[in-house]
């Protein structure tokens, strides 16, 4: 999709605080405040603007512990994929899925309060079902980067 100069501006801005008035978004994009709120209706309406949420910090809601689990399938037929997929969306302790290439199937990240917590969930959800055949975690040491900021 192409963008204006002024429309990059206005998301990156609204990826920034959501919570700001459509008149600071449109002032600090360069924009009327009518197009800026045309503007952000359509982007809402094409699904380009998914939804407007807070970030929390995880270290203080009891979600610190964070873990990479690479995970390997038995096999790769539909039952096995959908079922897998069905059991990443039950869980929140799961914040990201993503189907890989190379060794590994899929690779996700899970918050949890611990290690006990998550071995917990790692033996009572991941390993219990006939359609993983393996679990590689890596536990991350110090998070030196995060963002929901898309580059525009």
């Amino acid at each position: 999709m192409e963008l204006t100069d002024q429309e990059r501006a206005l998301l990156r801005e609204i990826q920034r605080d959501s919570t700001l008035p459509v008149a600071e978004l449109a002032q600090r994009a360069g924009m009327a405040q009518s197009t800026a709120w045309r503007r952000l209706q359509d982007f809402e309406a094409r699904g380009i603007i998914r939804g407007r949420v807070t970030l929390l910090d995880a270290a203080k809601v009891d979600a610190g512990f964070c873990i990479f689990a690479n995970i390997t399938l038995a096999d790769h037929s539909e039952d096995s994929v959908t079922a897998f997929e069905s059991l990443v969306q039950r869980h929140a302790e799961i914040m990201e899925c993503h189907k890989l290439t190379g060794g590994a199937d899929y690779v996700l990240k899970i918050r949890t309060r611990d290690v006990v917590e998550y071995e917990n969930f790692m033996t009572h959800n991941l390993l219990r079902y006939p359609f993983v055949r393996g679990v590689s975690s890596s536990v991350s040491l110090k998070e030196l980067k995060s963002t929901t900021e898309l580059p525009l």
